[in-house]
C-alpha cells in the first residue's frame, strides 16, 4: 500500500557531504513524522533525525550541527543533509515515516529498503 524509496548514499571522503532522499509512495492520506534511522556493523540502528509534520526537528548528539532533516510534504519526501561526515557516520541508512493510508484510518509505521553511506578516512 505503502512504499519509501531512498537514494543518494554512496562513498565519500572524510569531510565531505552526501544527501539522502526519502520518497512516500502509494495510497497515502497523511504522513505525520518521518526520520532516519542508521546502522552500523555489530551495532543497533540508532536514530539519528526526525522531523513532525510541523516542521519540528530532532537530532541525535553525535550528528548535531553536521546533519540536517528537511522534507517536502508536496512531494512526500523528507531529506538528510550530511555535511563533514566522519567515518564513524558510515553505515546503512534507513528511512522510516509513520503514515495513515487511505485505506486504513490507524497509523502505520513503514521502512524503506536502506542506502549504505562510507565514509574513508
Amino acid at each position: 500500500q505503502v512504499q519509501l524509496v531512498e537514494s543518494g548514499g554512496g562513498v565519500v571522503q572524510a569531510g565531505g557531504s552526501l544527501r539522502l532522499s526519502c520518497a512516500a509512495s502509494g495510497r497515502i492520506f497523511s504522513i505525520n513524522a518521518m526520520d532516519w534511522y542508521r546502522q552500523a556493523p555489530g551495532k543497533e540502528r540508532e536514530l539519528v533525525a526526525t522531523i513532525t509534520g510541523g516542521g519540528r526537528t530532532d537530532y541525535a548528539d553525535s550528528v548535531k550541527g553536521r546533519l540536517t532533516i528537511s522534507r517536502d510534504n508536496a512531494k512526500n519526501t523528507v531529506y538528510l543533509q550530511m555535511n563533514s561526515l566522519e567515518p564513524e557516520d558510515t553505515a546503512v541508512y534507513y528511512c522510516h515515516a509513520n503514515i495513515q493510508t487511505t485505506v486504513w484510518p490507524k497509523n502505520t509505521d513503514y521502512w524503506g529498503q536502506g542506502t549504505q553511506v562510507t565514509v574513508s578516512s
